[in-house]
């Protein structure tokens, strides 16, 4: 499960970021594409399971909201969401390759007590 290494990625960045601060961690918030591979389901029960083993977490939350899948046309230049994961321009209909949303993992936001 590849979301255990992604938790403790995402500790060991904010220990990085708020060495002093890890304590007063209250709400890690992602925000992850649909092409991420990241299922928000697993992903907490991953991050569960990282608060056991690590205690000083405990009062920490997590929070994931998923972003839809956006192409840009390179003929037309119209931004699409993708739906049924047929990537197609909503304009002309044609085929779009160029992503520009859904492929990211990123910490929004960082909830601190006090």
């Amino acid at each position: 499960m590849h979301e255990i290494s992604l938790v403790r990625n995402i500790f060991n960045t904010l220990e990085e970021e708020f060495p002093d601060r890890m304590n007063d961690v209250r709400g890690i918030y992602l925000t992850v594409g649909l092409l991420s591979n990241v299922q928000p389901l697993l992903m907490q029960s991953a991050f569960d399971a990282v608060l056991q083993d690590q205690p000083k977490y405990a009062k920490t939350s997590l929070h994931v909201e998923v972003l839809p899948i956006k192409v840009k046309c390179d003929l037309c230049g119209t931004e699409s969401e993708v739906e049924q994961y047929k990537f197609i321009c909503k304009n002309c209909g044609r085929p779009s390759s160029n992503v520009i949303q859904g492929e990211e993992m990123l910490i929004t936001k960082v909830e601190l007590e006090n």
